[in-house]
């Protein structure tokens, strides 16, 4: 039985590093995809492997249902691809990344999907978004009061802590994945 593994986490936490590190060390050694996201956001920014789209032929897959999963955030438009629907039927496991806000959603569309929060403490992330360089001060403090808006259930979630080194979070991601659930 293949799994989706919809992985989650505040900006700050570390998620797209854990997801490149658990990418790297499985390495097709395990049934488990990695699905892009495809995003109207430039490819050099962020640390994540995304597919960039303009917001034009966003709305063009969108309208062709090309999209599994997809929602807005920070400005921009996320999608991830029906392909992973054909992987899950092969008996594959997926990994997406995906949003806090839209997770309700996603477990409606997939009801056995199992949800991973990434976490951190709140001086770890806060240095993590100032080492980033993304934002001013006024940005990065915005951008920590909006996570604490965001209300979605994560009570069934497995949470990851990243509050130390990359290969100790990332070995619990690995393992996690790697895994027939």
């Amino acid at each position: 039985m293949s799994t989706l593994f919809y992985v989650i986490g505040a900006s700050g936490v570390g998620k797209d590093t854990l997801m490149n590190y658990a990418r790297k060390a499985i390495n097709g050694n395990a049934p488990v995809i990695f699905a892009h996201r495809y995003i109207t956001r430039d490819t050099e920014a962020g640390n994540e492997n995304h597919i960039n789209i303009s917001r034009e032929e966003f709305a063009l897959r969108k309208a062709n249902h090309l999209f599994a999963l997809d929602w807005e955030s920070h400005g921009q438009c996320y999608g991830i691809g029906i392909e992973i629907d054909v992987w899950l039927q092969k008996g594959l496991n997926i990994v997406v990344n995906g949003s806090r806000q839209y997770l309700p959603i996603a477990k409606s569309k997939y009801p056995d999907i199992k949800d991973i929060l990434i976490d951190a403490n709140p001086e770890v992330i806060k240095e993590r978004l100032m080492q980033r360089n993304r934002e001013d001060a006024t940005g990065i403090q915005k951008r920590i009061e909006r996570s604490a808006t965001i209300k979605t259930d994560l009570s069934n979630s497995i949470t990851i802590y990243n509050n130390t080194t990359v290969e100790e979070a990332g070995a619990i991601l690995v393992n996690l994945v790697r895994r027939v659930v």
